[in-house]
């Protein structure tokens, strides 16, 4: 009980959430109240033109490692660099506070690498069709340039490749056909791709308690929570209730989180046995994993 009581001690409160999070509203509400809360900057509050100028050179890099990198050299593991500064926010009332919030520009080398195979991957695509359609310029798919115009319309909205696809579609004087020339706008590829793999936190966090690097572990720490909802919609099946006052809302979620602590306990004892193993064979699917409670 000694030990359980020195594990389960009382700890800060921080909301951490998805962008959706992020509003006006819900940030005066929050500060308000003195709820600490760290969330990611939706590109309507961070537009694209503020992370365009950042430099990784000057970003402090930070010292995570993520869960799936733990057994991978660590020439492979991906990698965390930080920039802080702050902002401001206002309501679109003029009555409406202004706040002052930590920002925290987060640069991942995963996330940057993920966005280049996809960026690629569709660009790819996008020239096969492209170059399929100029070889069937003229047949009875594509007769005249109103067809290859909205061919190619249909081209660059699936691929999602219009913001750097320029073409000119014309008809050729002698023989009528039609004619279509298309490239890859270096500049605005060029221009994305300065964007790939940063992303803003917005905090109230207190820096003497938190600097940049501890903002980014903490969030980081989220999944850990989104894996006990799994266990509450999961094995431990909790069933949807009506409750008429908060009082028996905080004493349901009190015992949600006794049973979810006593889950991870049992999920705790079965990974130290295996020790030095983290997975059991045959657990999911004939394949190895790592074991829950249930």
């Amino acid at each position: 009980m000694t030990a359980l009581t020195t594990m389960a001690t009382s700890r800060d409160f921080l909301l951490i959430g998805d962008s959706k999070l992020v509003s006006c509203g819900n940030l005066a509400a929050m500060t308000e109240a003195g709820v600490a809360f760290l969330a990611p900057a939706s590109k309507t509050h961070v537009p694209a033109a503020v992370l365009a100028t950042l430099d990784i050179h000057t970003a402090v890099e930070v010292d995570h490692v993520a869960e799936r990198d733990r057994g991978k050299p660590a020439t492979r593991r991906g990698r965390w660099r930080v920039i802080e500064d702050t902002m401001t926010l206002a309501g679109p009332r003029k009555k409406d506070p202004v706040l002052t919030l930590r920002r925290v520009f987060v640069h991942s080398t995963a996330r940057a690498q993920a966005a280049v195979t996809a960026r690629e991957r569709k660009l790819a695509q996008a020239r096969d069709d492209l170059e399929r359609l100029q070889r069937g310029l003229g047949s009875r798919h594509y007769p005249d340039a109103a067809s290859v115009t909205a061919r190619v319309a249909a081209i660059s909205r699936a691929r999602r490749v219009s913001t750097y696809l320029r073409t000119t579609v014309s008809t050729e004087a002698a023989t009528g056909k039609p004619a279509l020339a298309w490239t890859f706008d270096q500049q605005a590829l060029a221009a994305e791709a300065a964007l790939d793999g940063w992303h803003a936190l917005l905090t109230n966090l207190d820096p003497a308690h938190a600097d940049a690097p501890e903002v980014l572990r903490r969030y980081k720490g989220q999944e850990t929570v989104e894996r006990r909802y799994s266990a509450v919609k999961g094995p431990l099946a909790v069933a949807p209730l009506f409750l008429k006052n908060n009082r028996r809302i905080a004493a349901l979620i009190a015992v949600i989180c006794l049973a979810l602590l006593i889950f991870c306990l049992i999920e705790r004892q079965t990974r130290l046995a295996l020790a030095p193993q983290t997975t059991l064979e045959g657990l999911y699917a004939g394949r190895p994993a790592n074991p829950p409670a249930g």
